[in-house]
C-alpha cells in the first residue's frame, strides 16, 4: 500500500493542476445534483419494534387515520395574586388570544380552554391547544413567530402567556459555534506549524471535504428519508477528521523537506507513509459509523452512513488533493528558519516536547501507569449510576418559555399531567368498550394512578383508548414503575377480557427508546471493536498492540460517562458549567459518544503508534522507537486534540443543558483519550512490553496480508533505486 500511495502522492504533486480541476469539477457536479435532486429532511426519530410505537401506529390506523399527523402546540395562561382566569377581564384576555391564534398561518383550529374545560381547579392555570394543517417539518420560523405574537395578545390584565410543544422550538443556530471552532482550529494550526500556508491547508481540505459531504447528503435526501441531525453530525466529524488527516500528512511532508528532499519526493514519501496511517485511521472511523446500522434504528443508520461517506471523502482529499495543494504551496509550507535549516541540512538543537515527554514517561513508566489508570478508574466510578432519558421541556432553560409553560402546567394540573400514559385496547368487533372498561378498573387500582379516563372507542368497536394520569412526573422513577406494573398486568387482562393492551405515552416512549438504545450498545461495541481489532492487527502486525488500543478506548469511554454522570446527573461543578438543572443523561448519548470517540481515539492511536512501528521495523530498539514516535507524533496529536476539545467545549456555553452535556462529553472524552491514554498510558505499556509488544504468531503472520503501513517495503525500494543510481559501475553523464 505504501508504494501505491507514494506513487499517488508524486502524481498528484506533479499533476497538481489536473487534480485540482478534477476536484473542483466534482464539487460543482455535487452542487448541481444537490440543487436538482434534494428533498426535505425529517425530524422524526422512529425506533421500530417497541411496544409504545406499535401502539401509536394502532392509534393512527384505527382511531382517526392521518388526523394526528398535524403539528400542535400548547398556549398556557396563568394569573398571579388573587386573580382567577374566570374573572371577566382575565377571561376576555384569554378569549382574545384564542381568537388571534385561530388566525395564525397554517392553524386549523384552537381549543378554547373554557369550552374544553382545560382550566385548573383553582382557575389560575389554563391551556389552549393549537392544531396545524401541516406536519412539524413544515412549520417555519415565520409561522412560529406568528403563533407567539398571537398568543401574546392575551398578556394583559395580569395574565401571563407561555408556549410549549415542538412547534415552539426554534432551529438551533450553529453557525456561530462552527465559525468559532474554525477560528480556534486556525489558531492552533498556526501555533503548531508556525507558517500560515501550512496552517491553512488542513482547514481548506477539511472544509472542502465537508462541502462535498453535505452536498452528497442533499442529493441523498431526494431518494432516502434522512434525519435533520445528519447534517450536524456530518459537519462535526468531517471537520474533525479532515483536519486530523491533513495535519498528519502536512507534518510528515515538512519533515521530509527538512531532510533535504525535493517537493515531489517529499510529497510521495509523506503520502506513502503518513497516508497509509490515514487510510487505516479513516477505515476505523468508517467502521464505527457504518456499524450504527446494526442497532436497527433507521435514523441512526442513515446518520452513520452519511457521516461515514463524508469521512471517506476526507481520506480521498487528503491522499490526492492535499499533495496537489502542497505542490502549489512549494517551500512556503516551511517557516523561514526551517527553510534555512533544510538548505544547510542542519537539524534543530532543540529537543521537541514530544520526545521530552516520551522519555519522562519511559523513565517512570510503572508509577506513571499506576497513577494514570487509577485516575481514569476513579473518574469512571460514577458511571455505574448512569440513568438515561429523552429530553423534554423539563430539561429546557428555566428562562425559556417552554420550561415556564412546563412548570406552570405541572403546578396547575399536577406533575403527571405532563406525561399521561395512553393504553391501547384491541378486542373483537364490538367488544372493545367492555374490555377497556374492565382494563381501566384493573389499572386504576395500581399504585401511583391519579385517574383513568373513560374509554374512547373507534367506530368499528374493536379498539379503545384509555388515558392514565400518573401521580408523578414523566421522568420520575415512580412513573417508570407504573409503566412496568401495567405491562406486568397485560397477560392477566388478556386472560380476563380476551383483549390485548399496549402502553404508550411520553414515559413509555422514554423507557422503550432508552432500553432499545442501551441494548444496542453491546452488539454495537462488539461489531466495532471486533472489526477494528482485525484492522489494527493488519496495521501493526501484533496481537497486544490492538488489544491495548481497544482496552484504552474502553477506559476513555468509562471515564467520560463517569464525568457526565457526576456533572450533569449529580450536579457536581454545576455552577462552573452554568447548569440550570440536573437529571438523566440523554438516551442517545451512549451511542453517539461511543461512535465518535472510538473514531478519534483510533486516529490518535494510529498516528502515534504507526511511527513507533515504523522505527522498530527499521531496526530501532523498542524504547528508542517509542521516543521517536512520540517526537514526531505527539505534536500533531496534541494539535488535533486541542482543536477538537476547543470546538466541542464551545457547546458547553449554550443555554440548553442537553447540548451542554454533549459538548462536555466529547471534549472530556477527547482530552482523556488523547493525553491520558494515548500519550501517557500507551507509551508506558509499550515500554513494559518491549519487543513482545510486536509479537505475532508465525502462522498468523503468514496468513495476514502485508499492507506495509509503516513503509518498510517502500523504504527498501527507494534505497535500492538510490543504490542503482549511484552504482560506480553505471556510466556517468558528464
Amino acid at each position: 500500500m505504501a508504494t501505491l500511495l507514494y506513487r499517488l502522492g508524486r502524481f498528484s504533486f506533479r499533476q497538481r493542476r489536473l487534480v485540482a480541476v478534477l476536484w473542483l469539477a466534482l464539487l460543482i457536479a455535487f452542487g448541481v445534483g444537490a440543487a436538482k435532486l434534494s428533498g426535505p429532511l425529517s425530524d422524526t426519530l422512529s425506533i421500530p419494534g417497541t411496544e409504545s410505537l406499535q401502539a401509536m401506529d394502532v392509534i393512527k390506523s384505527k382511531m382517526g387515520g392521518d388526523s394526528g399527523d398535524g403539528a400542535t402546540a400548547k398556549v398556557v395562561f396563568t394569573v398571579s395574586g388573587d386573580a382567577k382566569l374566570t374573572d371577566p377581564a382575565q377571561q376576555a384576555a384569554v378569549e382574545r388570544a384564542v381568537a388571534e391564534l385561530a388566525k395564525a398561518p397554517k392553524v386549523t383550529g384552537v381549543v378554547d380552554p373554557f369550552q374544553a374545560k382545560t382550566v385548573s381547579q383553582d382557575a389560575r392555570t389554563a391551556y389552549a391547544t393549537v392544531a396545524y394543517d401541516v406536519k412539524l417539518d413544515d412549520v417555519g420560523t415565520a409561522d412560529r413567530d406568528a403563533l407567539i405574537a398571537a398568543g401574546r395578545t392575551g398578556q394583559t390584565d395580569g395574565v401571563q402567556v407561555e408556549f410549549s410543544g415542538a412547534v415552539t422550538q426554534g432551529t438551533a443556530e450553529g453557525g456561530g459555534t462552527e465559525l468559532l471552532g474554525v477560528a480556534i482550529a486556525a489558531l492552533v494550526l498556526a501555533i503548531t506549524f508556525g507558517a500560515m500556508v501550512a496552517a491553512g491547508l488542513p482547514l481548506l481540505t477539511a472544509v472542502l471535504g465537508v462541502a462535498v459531504g453535505m452536498l452528497g447528503i442533499q442529493i441523498a435526501t431526494g431518494f432516502f428519508d434522512l434525519n435533520a441531525s445528519t447534517s450536524a453530525l456530518t459537519t462535526m466529524l468531517g471537520l474533525a477528521v479532515g483536519i486530523d488527516y491533513a495535519l498528519f500528512v502536512v507534518s510528515r511532508y515538512r519533515h521530509e523537506l527538512a531532510a533535504g528532499r525535493d517537493g515531489e519526493e517529499a510529497a510521495g514519501r509523506a503520502v506513502g507513509t503518513a497516508g497509509s496511517a490515514v487510510v487505516f485511521a479513516g477505515l476505523t472511523v468508517i467502521i464505527a459509523l457504518a456499524a450504527l446500522s446494526v442497532v436497527g434504528i433507521p435514523f441512526l443508520t442513515s446518520m452513520g452512513i452519511a457521516a461515514a461517506g463524508t469521512v471517506a471523502v476526507a481520506v480521498l482529499i487528503t491522499l490526492s488533493l492535499l499533495p496537489a495543494l502542497l505542490g502549489f504551496a512549494g517551500r512556503r509550507i516551511l517557516t523561514k528558519r526551517q527553510r534555512a535549516a533544510a538548505a544547510s541540512h542542519a537539524r534543530s538543537a532543540k529537543t521537541p516536547f514530544g520526545e521530552r515527554w516520551g522519555r519522562l514517561v519511559l523513565r517512570h513508566r510503572i508509577p506513571v501507569l499506576v497513577l494514570s489508570l487509577g485516575a481514569a478508574l476513579l473518574i469512571a466510578v460514577p458511571a455505574m449510576s448512569l440513568k438515561l432519558s429523552l429530553p423534554d421541556d423539563s430539561t429546557a432553560s428555566p428562562t425559556s418559555t417552554q420550561r415556564k409553560a412546563y412548570d406552570q402546567l405541572a403546578a396547575g394540573f399536577g406533575p403527571g399531567f405532563q406525561g399521561p400514559l395512553v393504553i391501547v385496547v384491541e378486542a373483537g368487533a364490538g367488544k372493545a368498550q367492555a374490555a377497556a372498561a374492565q382494563a381501566g378498573q384493573t389499572i386504576a387500582k395500581l399504585d401511583g394512578v391519579v385517574a383513568v379516563t373513560p374509554p374512547n372507542v373507534n367506530q368499528a368497536g374493536d379498539t379503545a383508548i384509555l388515558t392514565v394520569i400518573p401521580a408523578s412526573a414523566p421522568t420520575a422513577d415512580a412513573t417508570k414503575d407504573l409503566v412496568a406494573a401495567i405491562r406486568d398486568h397485560e397477560a392477566q387482562i388478556r386472560t380476563d377480557t380476551g383483549a390485548t393492551i399496549a402502553v404508550t405515552g411520553t414515559t413509555a416512549l422514554n423507557i422503550d427508546v432508552s432500553n432499545k438504545l442501551v441494548g444496542a450498545v453491546a452488539p454495537y461495541l462488539a461489531v466495532v471493536v471486533g472489526l477494528a481489532f482485525i484492522l489494527l492487527l493488519l496495521v501493526f502486525r501484533s496481537i497486544l498492540v490492538p488489544l491495548k488500543a481497544t482496552l484504552g478506548f474502553l477506559l476513555s469511554v468509562a471515564a467520560t460517562f463517569g464525568a457526565l454522570v457526576a456533572v450533569f446527573q449529580w450536579g457536581w461543578l454545576a455552577d462552573v458549567f452554568g447548569l440550570t438543572s440536573t437529571g438523566p443523561i440523554m438516551s442517545l448519548m451512549p451511542i453517539f459518544l461511543v461512535g465518535i470517540l472510538f473514531g478519534l481515539a483510533m486516529d490518535y492511536e494510529v498516528f502515534l503508534v504507526t511511527r513507533t512501528r515504523e522505527e522498530y521495523v527499521h531496526g530501532a530498539a523498542p524504547d528508542d522507537a517509542i521516543v521517536t514516535g512520540m517526537r514526531h507524533g505527539a505534536r500533531v496529536v496534541t494539535a488535533a486534540a486541542l482543536i477538537m476539545i476547543s470546538v466541542f467545549a464551545g457547546f458547553i456555553f449554550t443555554d440548553q443543558d442537553i447540548i451542554k452535556s454533549l459538548g462536555f462529553g466529547l471534549a472530556f472524552g477527547v482530552a482523556i483519550d488523547a493525553f491520558l491514554v494515548r500519550m501517557t498510558i500507551v507509551p508506558a505499556v509499550l515500554s513494559l512490553l518491549g519487543r513482545s509488544a510486536w509479537w505475532l504468531p508465525r502462522w498468523l503472520n503468514r496468513l495476514l496480508p502485508n499492507v506495509d503501513v509503516e513503509g518498510e517495503g517502500l523504504t527498501r525500494k527507494l534505497a535500492a533505486e538510490h543504490t542503482d543510481q549511484t552504482d560506480p559501475r553505471q556510466p556517468v553523464n558528464v
